[in-house]
């Protein structure tokens, strides 16, 4: 059962997310109310999946993020809030955040994202959108390298990553193109390497603002 943390100074609002992921069979190993007491709660609990609020008291969700990823590398976070800024998309993408939502998103599917992150998934399309829906960083830029140290990406490197983006699994992936599913983690091997990213999703990003790749 994958174990989950929800760290919201809105009691109500985790009480709802709570309970849909229990009606969904996950497991919530705890709740905070701040920054500093989720980190340790993260500490202790070392949860698969942690629900992060953004705006809260003592400790904002963004440092609290960073200190969380440095010392529970393994916990996948989902960052949770009422703000759709582009630039605190990024922020919290770049510092480790798996995937980004805000509260006004419906219950069901907040629970397929987390789903989708359990399985270790990028939830590109809506990370993507958006960033394109408020804001113009993920718009090609004409002074962004396209040839990266490691050297642009070959034609297949880009069909896979834009099937990524489109939120394909390792394994559909490699059903879409008829190849096996090692082919394809090789090949994102190789797409993190010149891209200099760090999983998924900063590849996505990487390759949207650049143009390489395009939100459908």
């Amino acid at each position: 059962m994958t174990t989950v943390v929800l760290i919201d100074d809105h009691k109500l609002v985790r009480q709802a997310v709570k309970r849909a992921l229990t009606d969904n069979g996950f497991e919530v190993v705890g709740e905070a109310g701040d920054g500093e007491e989720g980190i340790r709660l993260v500490s202790d609990k070392t949860p698969e999946i942690v629900m992060l609020d953004i705006t809260m008291p003592v400790m904002d969700g963004l440092s609290a993020l960073k200190i969380i990823k440095a010392n529970n590398p393994e916990s996948r976070v989902i960052m949770l809030t009422m703000h759709g800024e582009a630039t605190v998309v990024n922020q919290a993408i770049s510092s480790g955040a798996t995937a980004f939502m805000t509260k006004d998103a419906p219950m069901a599917e907040v629970v397929e994202v987390v789903k989708k992150v359990a399985q270790g998934e990028l939830i590109s399309p809506s990370i993507a959108k958006q960033l394109l829906d408020t804001g113009s960083e993920l718009t090609p830029d004409e002074n962004e390298e396209l040839d990266t140290d490691g050297g642009i990406l070959t034609k297949r490197e880009t069909e896979i990553l834009q099937l990524i983006a489109d939120g394909k699994s390792t394994n559909d992936v490699a059903s879409d193109l008829f190849i096996s599913v090692k082919t394809v983690k090789n090949h994102l091997a190789s797409i993190y390497d010149k891209f200099d990213a760090r999983d998924r999703t900063q590849a996505v990003l990487k390759g949207l603002r650049t143009g390489i790749i395009e939100i459908r």
